[in-house]
């Protein structure tokens, strides 16, 4: 029972489900980037979303059965969230970062939030206010200023290349994914996060094994498999579960702010776990970030007359 009353209080808590996703996310760049030498990003990509699917299914069983008649009703929905949020993100940006830096990578993935109200007003004509668009751009030059190294000269270098193509590409799949998120068919959590996890496994396996049958291997040692363990279950099955819990209770636009706290939360864990340094653009970007998104949620709790 307390157990259940904790996780009760957790859920209703969308902003320390949202922090929760994006720790575990930041914490697989960390781990991804630690065994790169180790693990293929196509079979690691692999790993992950069929390890998930693995502890997820063993609970997942009799919710997917009860909440079948709703998954044919609205296959569509279903389908269109697996690929977008599972599939093609991750596939996209695991390839991507593979011909591009990691600067330009976290660079591109920070124009999510700005990509998510762009989209809303596009697509749902939904209008934004003047507070949330400066916060958006200031949580957004903080970003600048922690890939940039705080230098002007780095910023004004950076060049555009395939990867940051696919870096983009995937960023536009998760801003749709996140938008979309809302109107997922009213299921069990655990029927949404298997079906979605298993459309990704489909996707992503024929991928692994053809990076496989091109010679690349995997060198087995206790970090790659706690890397495995690692990328399946907590950015994965916790993180989703968080992300999803948290976007529903404050909407797309909030959720997708706080994907800018995640270059600066892989800064920070990268500083006590890889031993890099944290040095003053770190601890200005990081104010930026901060404000920005705190701006944002006022901003959306009480909304002004909006102006685009």
């Amino acid at each position: 029972m307390a157990l259940r009353d904790f996780a009760t209080r957790l859920w209703n808590r969308p902003y320390l489900l949202l922090s929760l996703t994006i720790l575990f996310w930041a914490g697989n760049s960390i781990v991804a980037r630690a065994v790169r030498d180790s693990i293929p990003p196509m079979t690691l990509t692999a790993f992950r979303w069929v390890g998930a699917s693995i502890l997820v299914m063993p609970f997942a069983c009799r919710p997917i059965v009860r909440d079948m008649p709703v998954l044919r009703a609205h296959w569509r929905m279903v389908l269109a969230l697996g690929l977008l949020g599972v599939a093609a993100f991750n596939t996209l940006l695991y390839l991507g970062v593979h011909y591009t830096t990691a600067s330009n990578a976290l660079l591109i993935q920070a124009s999510m939030p700005p990509i998510i109200l762009l989209m809303a007003w596009l697509w749902r004509g939904e209008r934004t206010t003047l507070s949330r668009l400066l916060a958006t751009a200031l949580s957004f030059a903080g970003v600048i200023m922690v890939v940039a190294q705080g230098s002007i000269y780095t910023l004004l270098h950076m060049t555009m290349n395939f990867g940051d193509i696919l870096v983009l590409i995937a960023s536009v799949s998760w801003a749709a994914y996140t938008l979309l998120l809302p109107e997922r068919p009213q299921t069990h959590p655990l029927t949404f996060l298997a079906v979605t996890f298993l459309i990704g496994v489909a996707c992503v396996v024929p991928l692994t094994v053809l990076e496989l049958a091109r010679g690349a291997r995997i060198l087995w040692s206790p970090a790659a498999v706690g890397a495995i363990l690692y990328v399946a279950l907590l950015p994965s099955v916790v993180a989703y579960v968080c992300y999803v819990g948290g976007v529903s209770l404050v909407g797309a636009a909030v959720g997708g702010q706080f994907i800018n706290a995640m270059p600066l939360v892989g800064a920070l864990l990268a500083v006590l776990l890889l031993g890099e340094r944290l040095v003053t653009y770190h601890l200005v970007g990081m104010a930026m970030i901060l404000f920005g998104i705190i701006w944002f949620a006022r901003a959306t709790r009480r909304p002004p007359e909006a102006v685009a």
